[in-house]
């Protein structure tokens, strides 16, 4: 990390279009995705707070028909950090079944973005 730009670490304007955009593409050639959801303090702080956060790194959980290592490859030389998980749906329920806080972002984006 310590190649990370601090000053665009937290920005959701940059990431999320990634995450959502890019990324999805890279991993739907390989698995068809079934949910996208992000977790952390992230999933904790409401949106219009997250620049509080700055430093701080991006921690997703991609859902698909199988796991896929390796996945620092899509993910590294961007100027921020994602910590990226692509797993399976019965290993999602490890976060479900300790209520770990999170948002989905895809399908169903719980996301809600404000302007201020």
């Amino acid at each position: 990390m310590s190649q990370v730009k601090m000053e665009t670490i937290w920005q959701h304007d940059v990431v999320l279009p990634y995450i959502l955009n890019e990324l999805k593409e890279k991993i739907e050639a390989i698995t068809p995705i079934h949910k996208i959801v992000l977790y952390g303090s992230r999933a904790r702080t409401p949106f219009n707070d997250w620049e509080s956060l700055k430093g701080k790194d991006w921690d997703i959980i991609v859902v698909c028909n199988f796991p896929i290592t390796n996945t620092h490859i899509w993910t590294k030389d961007l100027g921020y950090h994602i910590d990226l998980t692509v797993t399976t749906k019965d290993r999602i329920a490890h976060f479900e079944q300790y209520n770990m806080t999170y948002l989905e972002l895809f399908p169903n984006n719980e996301l809600v973005m404000t302007k201020t």
